[in-house]
């Protein structure tokens, strides 16, 4: 294929570079400008005009800026010659041009946001494909690691199904709680916990939210109590799963769950006469050992993640490899990663994907997380597209990259070279300070609240409209066709608050206005 590539001065060694790399006739055409973004397509057909007609004709594909704000069909339109966005990334060409066959290029998008996408859908369609076999998944079913809660595939075979807990959940209103679950389920929880509280018996509570819960959501709804009598209630409710049985439960629990067919965690305590293992063995030993008693029902064994320097979180991850390999007959493991995230003072997003990982090698089948700190919110969904990234990568016998699934959220894939623009012009440092005016059109007070932006707009301290919205772009639109802005210093005040907001809601940090958003390392 015959490819004409067209750049900017700065860019134009990496893309020379790009094309020596490819199994193309590509060819580099170097507009006299700096900067390739600030070319048109406009622009871009008189360069065109000055090349010979025969090299004209003889072009496969024309590949522009893929930072060049306009759609580029024009070019096509004059030329008679198809031509793309390339990346906006000179650096990632290379990638473009060895896909070119298999990619449906536009003229209106950047092509690296059309690979991502691409392999984006693969991966999706791939774990969808998976999910819908039903034959398969009859199979699979039949190995003794692999059961049903509900009607959800849960097992080593199948991916890491997400349980997302819902704490304290009886002291909540009926509508706080089925906003909460249906939040998690939205987040991509295969499964919602009712968490009860610790030492109250709150069983009268249980038959109602059971049924809220299962009346309301698609997805399997268990409960997480050590006491009898709320477990009991909830077996007797319909309750899809129970956690959690140890040595000082389960003989009461047993013959109800034994009747019903409902699956069980269990746990290697004895919580009733205060018996907690010590080492590995005991771990490994008690919960082979209650498994046994357990006979007759499916149980998920949770050898209990401890958290980083509590006991060993080590020690707990060792435990769970040796009970796998110590029992002869398959048995589902839980890891309660929310005991990590938690009571660590790092964001989630990482730590979520490792712990991800590790489970995944364990053979791990639940991923259990609460969101009850700051840090931890989103916990949920990271779990669940960290989920989908392990088992893609299992699947494929890769690593976890490349997949098409990422969580990429604070930091770029790739390390992008800034292109340093030479220009002869005087040089400042900014930071001369401006006195403030108030604005006569008035002022605005912003805030982040139930999923969304809220401006309210104050005309001589009195409120006079609130405008909500998800991005910048759309309030600060709105805000201008109404008017309601006359200083440049205000306009852009709101272009820096508005973007702060809208990064806020999309990473679920708290804004305050007039604050930073992110505080700086500390030095110690």
């Amino acid at each position: 294929m015959n490819i004409l590539i067209i750049t900017g001065e700065l860019a134009s060694n990496l893309v020379k570079d790009a094309s020596l790399k490819s199994d193309h006739n590509v060819q580099v055409h170097v507009v006299k400008t700096p900067i390739a973004a600030f070319l048109t397509p406009k622009r871009i057909i008189a360069e065109l005009g000055t090349l010979p007609e025969s090299e004209l004709k003889s072009l496969d594909m024309i590949i522009t800026p893929g930072l060049i704000r306009k759609d580029v069909s024009p070019i096509t339109e004059k030329t008679g010659i198809p031509a793309y966005k390339g990346s906006t990334d000179a650096a990632d060409l290379d990638i473009v041009l060895e896909m070119v066959d298999k990619l449906d290029l536009s003229t209106k998008k950047s092509a690296d946001k059309l690979i991502e996408e691409e392999q984006r859908k693969r991966a999706l369609k791939y774990i969808a494909d998976f999910e819908n076999n039903q034959k398969n998944t009859k199979k699979l079913l039949q190995k003794p690691e692999n059961i049903l809660v509900g009607d959800l595939p849960v097992g080593e075979d199948f991916p890491m199904r997400v349980l997302a807990e819902i704490a304290n959940a009886p002291i909540l209103s009926q509508e706080e709680l089925l906003k909460r679950a249906q939040y998690f389920v939205k987040s991509g929880a295969n499964m919602v916990d009712i968490g009860m509280v610790a030492g109250e018996n709150m069983a009268s509570r249980i038959p109602d939210m059971v049924n809220l819960l299962q009346e309301n959501l698609d997805v399997p709804v268990s409960i997480d109590t050590l006491q009898s009598e709320e477990l009991l209630v909830a077996i007797d409710s319909g309750v899809d799963m129970v956690l959690s049985l140890d040595h000082g439960n389960y003989q009461k629990v047993l013959p109800d769950l034994k009747k019903k067919q409902i699956p069980a965690v269990i746990l290697p305590t004895d919580y009733k006469r205060g018996w907690v293992p010590e080492t590995t063995n005991e771990r490994v030993n008690s919960l082979i050992d209650l498994k046994e008693k357990c006979k007759g029902i499916n149980v998920i064994a949770d050898p209990i993640l401890d958290p980083v320097n509590s006991k060993s979180m080590v020690d707990s991850i060792i435990a769970c490899r040796n009970f796998k390999e110590s029992i002869t007959e398959g048995c589902p493991i839980f890891f309660g990663i929310g005991n990590v995230t938690e009571l660590l003072d790092v964001d989630s997003v990482g730590v979520n994907a490792l712990l991800a990982g590790i489970s995944m090698e364990l053979g791990a089948s639940i991923l259990f997380t609460p969101e009850e700190s700051g840090k931890t919110r989103g916990s949920v969904k990271e779990l669940g597209v960290s989920s989908k990234m392990m088992f893609l990568s299992k699947m494929r016998g890769s690593i976890p990259k490349d997949l098409g699934i990422n969580l990429l959220v604070f930091k770029d894939k790739r390390k992008g070279e800034p292109i340093p623009e030479l220009v002869d012009v005087p040089e400042i440092e900014a930071g001369s300070e401006y006195k403030f005016h108030q604005d006569p059109k008035g002022s605005f007070k912003i805030s982040v609240e139930e999923g969304r932006i809220r401006v309210v707009h104050y005309k001589k301290i009195q409120p006079t409209l609130a405008i909500y919205g998800q991005t910048a772009w759309e309030l600060y639109h709105e805000i201008i066709n109404r008017k309601l802005v006359s200083r440049i210093e205000h306009a852009a005040y709101l272009g820096q608050e508005l973007q702060k907001a809208e990064d806020a809601l999309k990473l679920g940090k708290n804004y305050v206005q007039d604050f930073p958003l992110f505080e700086e390392f500390m030095e110690y």
